[in-house]
């Protein structure tokens, strides 16, 4: 998948860049710009920090990236998707939390109605609620506006955005 951007402390909290991240945790993951049936999108909002980010998650041993896909978006949405074409990957350096992670994102299709969501015990406690934007430069504006209260969420956000922006391009 085409690497669209590198992500680092100076690039969203003016810290200082750690250029030594051999032995820090790697992590990859699968997300997705998700259509609804009127082209509305599909966002989680997380409250207890105040930003939304695009639904999914981390990749489990033995399963494709599609397969994750698929299932978080059935867990943090309630709604089987079909994949219908890649966005690209983008690279988060984070430096509090000695990380590398690889987020690959998908435009998806929601395929059925929706189902009660699985959401994990930390979503929860981050106030996870699914958000139906009416289109794209929806999604867009809000992501704009957030204002993200932890470390995390900033990284998120630039992501997220960034996958919007992509996205958007390719619709």
């Amino acid at each position: 998948m085409r690497l669209i951007e590198t992500i680092r402390d100076s690039d969203v909290n003016s810290g200082k860049d750690d250029l030594n991240t051999k032995n820090w945790f790697k992590r990859s993951a699968s997300r997705a710009v998700l259509l609804g049936n009127n082209k509305q999108i599909y966002l989680l909002k997380m409250s207890t920090y105040n930003y939304h980010k695009l639904p999914g998650g981390g990749i489990d041993e033995d399963e494709t990236l599609e397969d994750a896909l698929c299932r978080e978006l059935l867990e943090e949405v309630g709604c089987t998707a079909k994949v219908l074409q890649e966005v690209g990957e983008i690279v988060e350096f984070r430096n509090n939390q000695q990380m590398e992670q690889h987020s690959f994102c998908y435009i998806a299709q929601q395929a059925g109605a929706l189902v009660e969501t699985s959401l994990e015990q930390s979503e929860i406690e981050e106030g996870a609620e699914t958000v139906i934007v009416t289109n794209i430069d929806a999604a867009i504006r809000l992501l704009e506006n957030d204002i993200p209260t932890n470390y995390e969420g900033h990284f998120i956000r630039k992501r997220d955005l960034r996958f919007l922006h992509e996205a958007k391009s390719l619709l």
